[in-house]
């Protein structure tokens, strides 16, 4: 039995294929982690969808900012771009599945046996683990109940930043959904940047620092596994925060770590 994490698909499902192929991956007794943004730009994401519906009990995954802005252009909220390539699933009769199936899945996934915790972007700095796992669960209400609307149009927010700033429980929602699946570099006094995508290597800002460089909160045998960051091409220099979105929908990799070997493995993209 073996416990893997996987980056970003984002509807590369020909790469994923290939990837699991090469860890001999056993849905019977293994399970895969996935940091979210299973669908969105990519070719294949009906194929993708399909094959993680079909396989639930050995796939665990979380939300992603563009698996988000799917269940937002299925109720409405936003229109459908050709670059998001959702034409075939929004046009699926299976497309109440697919919806069903992404609204009840997580934020954070926690492995507490190995001190392990999944999200798609990263943990404010302004949180520590018993906020972030209130706060996700809370997301998660809303978004399995009534008010899942609501929150869908009000999620696009840049100025709930701050979280010592948010009052309401929609307030508290948005910047959980900015921090755990959107955020990528923190100012000075801990509030979310959300314009920046660019390495650190390359960032000219002083203002500015990856958000896993002040996330002092966490106790430090915690693992933090994310995605989201394709620039970072896997690279943190900090062994407590593994990034795994390595651009494989941009030409690079689609990146999987083992949980006890600590080993990486690499797919080649197709695209």
């Amino acid at each position: 039995m073996a416990d893997y994490f996987i980056g970003d698909i984002q509807g590369c499902f020909d790469e994923l294929d290939l990837l699991l192929r090469q860890l001999r991956f056993n849905h019977q007794v293994d399970h895969l982690y996935l940091v979210g943004d299973l669908i969105g730009r990519g070719p294949q994401a009906q194929e993708t969808l399909d094959f993680l519906i079909s396989h639930q009990s050995s796939i665990h995954p979380v939300l992603g900012n563009h698996d988000l802005h799917f269940l937002a252009i299925c109720h409405g909220i936003k229109k459908p771009k050709d670059s998001d390539k959702f034409e075939q699933i929004l046009n699926s009769q299976h497309l109440p599945r697919y919806v069903n199936y992404l609204r009840h899945l997580p934020l954070i996934i926690e492995l507490p046996k190995h001190k392990v915790i999944m999200c798609h972007a990263g943990i404010s700095p302004q949180w520590d683990l018993i906020t972030a796992r209130k706060q996700a669960k809370d997301v998660t209400d809303w978004l399995i109940g009534d008010q899942l609307p609501t929150l869908l149009s009000a999620m696009y927010n840049n100025d709930i930043n701050d979280w010592p700033s948010c009052t309401s429980p929609l307030e508290k929602a948005i910047f959980s959904i900015n921090s755990l699946t959107r955020m990528r570099y923190c100012f000075s006094n801990k509030k979310l940047d959300f314009q920046e995508n660019d390495s650190p290597s390359n960032n000219t800002n002083p203002s500015l620092t990856p958000w896993y460089t002040q996330q002092i909160n966490l106790p430090t045998q915690y693992k933090v596994v994310f995605g989201h960051w394709a620039s970072l091409l896997g690279h943190t220099n900090n062994p407590q925060f593994i990034a795994l979105d390595t651009g494989c929908l941009w030409g690079e990799y689609l990146t999987a770590w083992a949980l006890k070997s600590n080993k990486y493995f690499k797919q080649k993209s197709l695209q």
